[in-house]
């Protein structure tokens, strides 16, 4: 019924009391939500309870979004950001190491560690990062925003969040140089 309506008609809809026309809205960003919540969290079910988070969020305040300022997306990342950031400044318990992996001997096991390796090496220099240099990257690599939407989600301007981005990037790439001559000594 709602499917050909645009976000902008299913808000409208919400907010005018059709509590039938949030679902779709729902089913059709809650994944991307989660990712950008967890590119900036780094763990996957407070990302999950931020994303939820995120949507009691835009069910409360559907009233008072204007698409004449943004679009609904730009509106829902701006608020999984703020909400992802305030989550990783409370503090948290650690959560119990998990046992390695066995190595195996299958020839291709050696490619498969050290792919992990490098992988694990990128995601803790990731979240080493400060909150808005993770959210900048999450928005424009992992989601794919251009530079003009990352910024209005994260209320910066375009030449702000560009020399953000430089930053992360510049960060992140000093981090996993580090981190690889750290692991290499």
């Amino acid at each position: 019924m709602f499917e050909r309506e645009s976000d902008e008609e299913l808000l409208a809809r919400t907010a005018s009391g059709e509590q039938r026309a949030f679902r779709p809205l729902v089913t059709r960003h809650m994944g991307r939500a989660i990712r950008l919540a967890q590119a900036i969290i780094g763990d996957a079910s407070e990302a999950d309870d931020v994303a939820q988070d995120a949507f009691l969020r835009v069910w409360r305040q559907a009233g008072s979004f204007d698409p004449g300022i943004a679009r609904f997306t730009t509106w829902l990342h701006r608020i999984v950001v703020n909400l992802a950031i305030d989550r990783t400044r409370r503090p948290r318990a650690e959560p119990i190491e998990l046992a390695a992996d066995i190595p195996s001997d299958e020839p291709g096991a050696l490619l498969t560690l050290v792919a992990a390796e490098e992988r694990d090496m990128v995601r803790d220099a990731l979240a080493g990062l400060p909150e808005r240099q993770r959210a900048a990257i999450a928005l424009f690599h992992f989601e794919g925003l251009s530079g003009r939407e990352a910024a209005t989600a994260m209320s910066l301007s375009e030449k702000a969040f560009e020399s953000l981005l430089t930053r992360a990037r510049a960060t992140l790439k000093q981090a996993v140089r580090s981190a690889q001559k750290h692991h290499d000594a």
